[in-house]
């Protein structure tokens, strides 16, 4: 039986660009300077959602490893320096854009659900050129919530005027699975060099690359 897809929701950080990679970097450089290091399995529980709302806090984890307190304002502002520097070099992951043009061939509509800030999606989109493919964006200063809270993803649905089982997820997160499954809509899980060793256990389905398949297949998976 064909399956009824109106939409496709797109997390943005590690699934778009591997921006989840830069940003581990700058935080084992920081734990390296000071004398520790910040194994990708810890690091990794925060992947999709935030330090607030994450089991696991690096800022809280590195002042109890040296037991010092830290500026976090101050550091945050020569981390996102650093990164700033590290991004200039990243491009879409493979298969994105694919994805994106095959979603405009097919009628689909098109949105971006992330865990960042608006700032954050609008400066890479600007630098990717990749606005006019998205018909929406919804970010956390739209709900106040982010993964695995599901109101990104049905805020984003709203805003497409679509139903939770006509939507399909991409995201290489746990917590991303975990918000798409509370939302009640199909998820396929692409991990990244940050996720791959997690279990995504209650995907729709799980692909290694976006270029695996195609949506046209997606419409005939059970």
């Amino acid at each position: 039986m064909a399956v009824s897809i109106r939409a496709v929701i797109f997390d943005f950080d590690g699934l778009v660009v591997d921006t989840e990679s830069t940003g581990y970097l700058t935080w084992k450089e920081i734990f390296s300077k000071h004398g520790h290091d910040l194994p990708v399995e810890k690091y990794a529980q925060v992947v999709g959602t935030d330090f607030n709302t994450s089991s696991y806090d690096p800022r809280r984890d590195l002042e109890a490893l040296t037991g010092m307190a830290f500026d976090w304002d101050a550091m945050e502002v020569l981390r996102r320096e650093r990164e700033s520097v590290l991004r200039t070099s990243l491009e879409t992951l493979p298969g994105v854009r694919d994805r994106l043009s095959e979603a405009r061939a097919l009628g689909f509509k098109t949105a971006i659900a992330s865990s960042s800030p608006r700032w954050w999606i609008d400066s890479w989109m600007e630098q990717l050129g990749l606005r006019a493919h998205f018909d929406h964006f919804s970010t956390v200063d739209d709900t106040g919530k982010v993964k695995p809270d599901p109101s990104l993803f049905q805020h984003a649905a709203e805003n497409l005027g679509v139903l939770p089982n006509e939507v399909v997820i991409f995201e290489d997160s746990l917590n991303g699975l975990r918000a798409a499954r509370a939302a009640g809509m199909r998820c396929i899980v692409i991990p990244g060099p940050m996720t791959r060793h997690l279990n995504f256990e209650g995907a729709w389905r799980q692909m290694e690359s976006l270029q695996n398949f195609t949506l046209a297949e997606a419409l005939h998976w059970d």
